[in-house]
């Protein structure tokens, strides 16, 4: 019975049928669906009863209080995660995922082990934190500083789109008058092309409205130039326009984690000072911290542990340089391919209405084309 409450997922449920089904011949089985699909209309082709519905609510109704209250639960959960979704897909179209905390930092000592043990040497552990807050706020300021942009990208972006369709919608509109125009005159030349019974005056009628045809050919032909100079025109605009927005993106980041940089190698400095002065601590005998073994084993002479602080601040700066790199090319290659998409977009759109041009004026030509001389003047 308990499979039937899966039935609550379909908002849209009136009509159910389970006659025949084994479930039909369960105790309470009629009372228990009333009660757990309550906006179900029809069960086994008869209408259930508001009363009978009521009865049943009211017998079930701890069990469905239960129930609404997972359910509640359950949604909430749901749209917690789908609102996560979506704001990480604002995140990633602003290219700054995983900068709104301290994911950067903690990846860059997530496999530095020689790192981790450094932290266990007294005044490291102060330092560290330091350094982490200072370098959050670095990734903080890149975070906010990339929503803006995107913003400014998308504002951008409509904007040319308005421009771009306004130009298109005026360019349809005078088209259109022009059709118009040439559609009333139209049917007043084919009709007084039939009604001519003079061959030669026939001729001429049918000269002008060849001329009449074709001078319609060139105006539509000569808006469609126009409007693609135009377009052309704001198209290169808006190039140029969002190429410097990214452009000025990329190097207002660049600078930001280059700072991050700065605080790598100031603390890369002071690690190396306090090891260094550990190591000539536990060589006089002064060294009055318990340091694990691990740890110990870092210090076995200079050069073993001027290595080990290196290669931990070399994997630092790998993990600066490869969030840099990753942000630098996904930008850039967003920005390649949204321009050439909107130069294809206008190449299409211009082979299109050449296209509906040609099939429409040779319609008209057909038409006059189709006149039947010989039957007219008969």
């Amino acid at each position: 019975m308990m499979n039937i409450i899966y039935l609550r997922r379909f908002k849209d449920l009136r009509a159910l049928s389970l006659s025949g089904n084994p479930i039909a011949e369960a105790e309470d089985y009629k009372m228990f669906i009333w009660a757990y699909l309550p906006d179900l209309v029809y069960l086994d082709s008869r209408r259930i009863d508001d009363h009978m519905k009521a009865l049943a609510a009211m017998k079930h109704q701890y069990g469905i209080d239960e129930l609404k209250h997972r359910e509640a639960l359950m949604q909430a959960q749901l749209e917690e995660e789908q609102a996560l979704r979506q704001q990480l897909q604002e995140h990633k179209a602003a290219f700054v995922e995983g900068l709104d905390g301290s994911f950067l930092f903690d990846s860059m000592y997530a496999e530095d082990v020689e790192g981790n043990k450094l932290a266990f040497l007294h005044g490291v552990g102060e330092l560290l934190e330091a350094y982490k807050n200072k370098f959050v706020v670095i990734c903080l300021n890149i975070f906010e500083y990339g929503l803006k942009q995107q913003e400014k990208r998308k504002v951008e972006l409509d904007t040319f789109n308005e421009c771009v369709q306004e130009a298109i919608q005026e360019s349809q509109q005078q088209g259109k008058d022009w059709i118009a125009k040439f559609e009333e005159k139209h049917l007043m030349s084919l009709t007084a092309i039939r009604d001519e019974s003079d061959l030669a005056s026939m001729e001429l009628r049918i000269t002008e409205y060849n001329k009449d045809i074709t001078e319609l050919f060139d105006l539509l032909m000569t808006l469609e130039m126009q409007l693609i100079e135009q377009l052309e025109e704001t198209i290169n605009m808006f190039e140029r326009n969002i190429v410097d927005l990214v452009g000025t993106f990329i190097e207002n980041v660049q600078s930001l984690l280059a700072q991050c940089r700065d605080l790598e190698n100031h603390h890369h400095e002071k690690v190396l000072e306090i090891a260094i002065n550990t190591l000539e601590k536990m060589a006089k005998g002064e060294l009055d911290e318990d340091l694990p073994d691990g740890v110990r084993a870092l210090f076995v002479d200079k050069d073993t542990l001027v290595n080990a602080v290196g290669a931990s601040h070399d994997i630092h700066l790998l993990k600066i340089d490869n969030r840099e790199d990753e942000l630098v090319t996904r930008v850039n290659s967003w920005c390649t391919r949204l321009v050439d998409q909107i130069h294809k977009d206008e190449v299409m759109r211009n082979r299109k209405r050449v296209k509906e041009i040609n099939q429409y004026v040779e319609h008209m030509q057909s038409e006059l084309d189709n006149l039947d001389c010989g039957d007219i003047l008969d």
